[in-house]
């Protein structure tokens, strides 16, 4: 048996790999809590293989595909990783999305087993096109329970080789029309994040607490180096400030990936400073604009080292912020990560010189292979070096510094960030194009102390229409997920336009003033 410590100097290596490793190496270190429960190694090993062998059993193919969609959970852990130890993809599943992109999502990946619990379920069962594929419930009613589901104690799946391309997982973007695009991140994608990790001190004595959704690949670029690190997680089901503090203190907690909304709930607590978190060695952020004032005021209060991580779910290259190492630089994202190659590129193209400004393009073994089943957006999002090197293209705008740390400014396309989660302003108009009283629509993100940004819109009612801006406003987040509503909804005359006919978003952020 090959020692974790060795698999983790190899060019590429498997988590169920590594997980295997210290199951035999420390069979009775913890793993995961969750609540009240406790799965040492050997345990989460065992229930991996039994997992395995179950889905293999009903028809998961290497190269196959299962969801989840639920709380965060040992068995939603257990799943996720029992899936990849036999070449299928996990495709993990927002609960917030409408019932109908459930549907859609779960057919696009062509999952055989469907993980669910009772309120993913409940949505599915209401859609036209219901997914066929087995269900097995991660909690609740659905049947059969995961505890019945799984194969007997002493069974082992039929052993399978992993190609470092193969789909590890397949991540999904919000949207309200059709379906979402799924973002395929290949095994190599993810032993990249694995190695871009070892500087933040994830080890077997390493307590990381996880406080976002296991859904989503802020919590996953976390979650993924602690475990095959050989160190304890503990899953927070729902966030919230104090029984985080509470959490941390108690279980001794040394590391934690948080976006900025949490952050600053966190920072905001009259009695933040009366918990022990002297524990901690690292935290870390990513998802959103991280505001150099909140990194300040992190730095000054909370003991260990912060990191900001720039990047995006579809991978091409990150940069790093060690605003413990660079309190100067708490305006920038950092430096490109080890091994990552960020440029600048205007307009036609070409890359441009330093301090010039344009959009952010980046490359590195931790990149997509592509949105599945949508070459065309796959190509959309590539961008290629004059000597035939694959980019990813960001959409964002930005600008290397004199040190060489990456300034961003406005975002080149309109997508909106809000509590760490992609919203696309073009969705909700198109669904707002859809009441007979609206003429036209524009979605803007604004700024949010909560949530760091937030939806906004602003709507020109048909000639002879009469409607409120918050009844608008409650129809539309009636038609969409939790994470796309609209904090706010305002009624104008006109939109404000360029000399061609284009939207000035800009200037509707910058006017924009809620109505008293």
């Amino acid at each position: 048996m090959t020692s974790a410590a060795e698999l983790l100097t190899r060019d590429f290596a498997t988590m169920p790999d590594m997980i295997r490793a210290h199951a035999v190496e420390r069979p009775g270190h913890l793993g995961i809590i969750d609540g009240d429960r406790r799965v040492t190694f050997a345990e989460f090993d065992r229930l991996i293989d039994r997992a395995a062998a179950a889905m293999q059993r009903d028809g998961v193919m290497n190269r196959g595909a299962i969801t989840m969609c639920g709380p965060s959970s040992i068995e939603y852990v257990v799943a996720y990783v029992a899936a990849l130890r036999i070449g299928a993809a996990a495709c993990p599943l927002a609960p917030s999305s409408t019932a109908e992109q459930l549907a859609a999502m779960m057919r696009d990946c062509g999952a055989a087993i469907l993980f669910l619990d009772d309120a993913a379920a409940a949505a599915t069962d209401g859609v036209a096109e219901k997914p066929a594929a087995k269900r097995v419930a991660l909690e609740g009613s659905v049947n059969p329970s995961f505890a019945s589901w799984l194969a007997p104690e002493d069974a082992k799946p039929t052993p399978v080789d992993i190609d470092p391309e193969q789909p590890f997982n397949i991540i999904y973007s919000s949207g309200t029309t059709g379906t979402p695009k799924g973002i395929v991140q290949p095994h190599r994608m993810r032993w990249g994040h694995i190695r871009r990790a070892e500087g933040l001190g994830y080890g077997p004595d390493s307590v990381t607490l996880v406080s976002t959704p296991l859904y989503s690949n802020t919590t996953l670029v976390s979650l993924i180096p602690a475990l095959v690190r050989g160190g304890t997680v503990v899953l927070m089901r729902k966030f919230d400030a104090r029984g985080f503090l509470q959490l941390s203190q108690a279980n001794r907690a040394t590391h934690a990936m948080l976006v900025p909304v949490q952050y600053r709930r966190l920072m905001d607590l009259p009695d933040f400073d009366s918990f022990d978190l002297s524990s901690f060695r690292m935290k870390t952020c990513t998802s959103a604009p991280f505001g150099a004032d909140l990194k300040a005021d992190i730095l000054k209060r909370w003991p260990g080292g912060l990191v900001e991580i720039y990047g995006m779910t579809e991978g091409g290259g990150s940069c790093l912020l060690r605003a413990h190492e660079f309190p100067h630089k708490l305006h920038t994202v950092g430096q490109p990560a080890a091994g990552h190659d960020i440029r600048i590129i205007g307009e036609d193209g070409v890359e441009l010189a330093q301090g010039e400004t344009g959009e952010v393009v980046g490359r590195s073994m931790s990149i997509m292979s592509g949105y599945h089943n949508q070459p065309k957006k796959t190509a959309e999002a590539e961008w290629f070096s004059p000597v035939g090197e694959r980019f990813i293209r960001t959409g964002d705008v930005g600008r290397f510094d004199e040190d060489g740390f990456l300034v961003l400014g406005d975002r080149k396309k309109d997508m909106i960030i809000t509590g760490g989660f992609n919203v696309y302003p073009s969705d909700l108009e198109a669904e707002l194009a859809k009441h007979p009283a609206i003429a036209e629509a524009a979605v803007v993100g604004i700024p949010s102390r909560e949530w760091g940004e937030t939806p906004a819109a602003f709507i020109v009612l048909r000639e002879g229409a009469a409607a409120e801006a918050e009844d608008l406003r409650q129809w539309l987040n009636s038609r969409v997920g939790k994470t796309q509503r609209l904090s706010y909804a305002r009624v104008v005359d006109t939109l404000p336009r360029s000399s061609i006919g284009k939207v000035l978003k800009r200037q509707l952020r910058d006017e924009f003033k809620p109505a008293a």
